[in-house]
């Protein structure tokens, strides 16, 4: 992985962490034309292990996470993140699989960011 996508990393664990208290343990992120994909192994706080167990746990902490993330990049972009890569971020696209612990997100930017 390159200094920028290492750079990258930081600046998603961080909003992640101040929002949901904590960090993706491990996060990857590849660059491909005008998209960041960046998968996070390892995201949930123990209390939504806890919340998770139950069906409609899984469901609100899904829903919420989704939810959250997208809004939270929709109303700020992360300081950073546009100027590392030189494009304005269009959109974000961001699933969990609660099973599996892990996140996946896509940034969308204006132009090509490799």
């Amino acid at each position: 992985m390159g200094k920028k996508e290492t750079i990258f990393n930081e600046i998603v664990r961080k909003v992640r962490k101040e929002l949901y208290g904590k960090g993706p343990d491990r996060i990857y992120t590849h660059f491909v034309e005008n998209m960041a994909v960046t998968t996070m192994y390892g995201i949930l706080t123990p209390t939504e292990k806890f919340i998770i167990q139950s069906e409609e746990g899984k469901k609100v902490i899904h829903n919420a996470r989704t939810q959250m993330i997208q809004e939270i990049y929709k109303q700020q972009v992360p300081e950073g993140l546009e100027e590392l890569v030189e494009s304005k971020l269009l959109h974000l696209f961001s699933d969990i699989k609660v099973e599996e612990d892990m996140a996946v997100s896509v940034f969308i930017f204006e132009k090509s960011i490799v």
